[in-house]
């Protein structure tokens, strides 16, 4: 990320990451954050893989605190005698206690993950509530700012703690469905209940997510909420951000408004996809239809997609392999074919264009472009990527990437969001910009900006 420059005030650079404290009071708190979302990403991998390996059902019990891993040939023998006791063993009594200790640890190492995760947010939450107070040593910052914490952001920190707590007693609610006495006797491969796997990595993509989100929200907070000090005592003081929704052009700030819609929408897009990703391993849906594009040569295999026996027949859209699949196979294409799409209205069309930039009026920040190409790089990969999975039939190292994947899109998806939200509706009535339904729908012709007073966030001056 960045540092910024004595020129910052300057619209061409668009709106900054600010991560150095030296400018920004928030910065160790957005570091902080992004480093813990960095955690959960790596966790979400694990877990993954710890899905591929099938290792989910080798620990029968849970404890909120953890436990070491057993150590000794006794405790690992009463560790297997334990794991004989339920459903999964049936179908694995070739398995050795070699190969128990092996997907006993992956299932201990996502486990003991999730923990530390938790200790390092829990802890970083507490530092910067009680103890962590900024060094003001720059004119550029507001000298009343007496936490790193902004105003505001006490919530979203515990809705993340919330988040976090929940999520462990998810993964055990998820266990528990491969482990119930119900299970002895399935003739299907013991797997837990889709839907509680979706559930899980559901909570887990949220909270990356919010993390991602609320760290980028630290990194910016001067440049979007501190007003910037006038240079004339009859001019309005504006924060950084309104700065530049103001200087745009309405035909500039319709453009934006239609790009950050399709960012947005590539997002949204992006989470389905991921969910009915999960559908898709907790189905074992990934081992059929291994051709691309058609489906046992057909677009859409109707008469696999429906399975008569299922009732209500909603649980087909769930639980039927091909309809699972073929539900994944579209929502992957969307998503890239809406990420690539965006990518060229927003970086081909004439107000985006980055020669406007000098003059303070292009659509698009450089923050925005480089969120732009990257967005349209990362579907586009990780498109090919699921592919090259399904083809291959799932191999553990292509399907793990590919779990990462979805997340590397999603990531680029929220930080081009975030870089647009200079057009978001809050910000453009906040600089009072004429009539902002008309501009954003692009109709009212001239969408002037009015030259009333902005409002602005209740902390002090930023002078720059």
């Amino acid at each position: 990320m960045a540092s910024p420059s004595s020129s910052i005030t300057s619209i061409s650079k668009g709106l900054p990451i600010l991560s150095q404290s030296t400018v920004n009071p928030h910065a160790p708190l957005g570091k902080w954050l992004l480093t813990t979302s960095s955690l959960v990403f790596g966790m979400v991998h694990i877990g993954g893989v710890t899905r591929l390996t099938k290792s989910g059902l080798s620990m029968t019990d849970w404890k909120p605190l953890g436990s070491r891993p057993p150590i000794t040939l006794d405790e690992w023998t009463v560790e297997f005698e334990r794991y004989k006791q339920y459903p999964e063993w049936e179908q694995r009594q070739n398995m050795t206690l070699d190969e128990f200790k092996y997907i006993f640890y992956w299932e201990w190492g996502h486990r003991m993950m999730g923990r530390v995760v938790g200790l390092v947010y829990g802890a970083g939450w507490a530092y910067f509530t009680w103890m962590h107070r900024p060094k003001i040593s720059a004119d550029s910052i507001p000298k009343a700012i007496t936490s790193a914490i902004p105003p505001g952001y006490q919530s979203r920190l515990a809705v993340l703690f919330a988040m976090g707590g929940t999520q462990g007693l998810v993964g055990w609610w998820m266990v528990k469905s491969g482990l119930g006495e119900d299970r002895f006797g399935d003739r299907n491969e013991i797997r837990v209940s889709p839907y509680r796997l979706a559930s899980h990595l559901g909570m887990a993509v949220g909270t990356y997510s919010l993390l991602v989100w609320t760290g980028l929200g630290a990194l910016s907070f001067p440049v979007d909420r501190y007003a910037m000090a006038a240079k004339e005592k009859s001019a309005e003081t504006l924060s950084m951000l309104q700065q530049y929704t103001k200087n745009l052009s309405p035909n500039a700030l319709r453009h934006a408004q239609k790009v950050r819609g399709g960012v947005l929408t590539t997002v949204g897009l992006t989470g389905l996809t991921i969910l009915s990703g999960a559908f898709v391993a907790g189905n074992d849906a990934g081992n059929a239809y291994n051709t691309y594009p058609l489906m046992n040569d057909q677009w859409i295999p109707l008469d696999d997609m429906v399975d008569p026996d299922k009732v209500p027949k909603w649980r087909n859209v769930f639980e039927t392999t091909a309809t699972v699949q073929w539900n994944h196979r579209v929502l992957g294409t969307a998503t890239a074919l809406s990420a690539v799409g965006v990518a060229g209205f927003g970086l081909l069309h004439p107000m985006g264009r980055a020669s406007l930039a000098a003059m303070g009026r292009s659509s698009t920040t450089p923050q925005v472009r480089r969120g732009l190409v990257s967005l349209g790089t990362a579907a586009t990969a990780q498109m090919s990527l699921g592919i090259a999975t399904l083809l291959n039939y799932v191999p553990i190292n292509l399907a793990a990437t590919h779990q990462l994947g979805s997340l590397v899109v999603l990531t680029c998806g929220l930080y081009t969001a975030h870089s647009l939200r200079y057009a978001s509706r809050s910000v453009m009535s906040k600089v009072a910009i004429g009539n902002v339904s008309k501009v954003m729908s692009g109709g009212g012709g001239g969408g002037s900006i009015a030259k009333g007073p902005a409002v602005v966030s209740k902390v002090p001056t930023m002078k720059l």
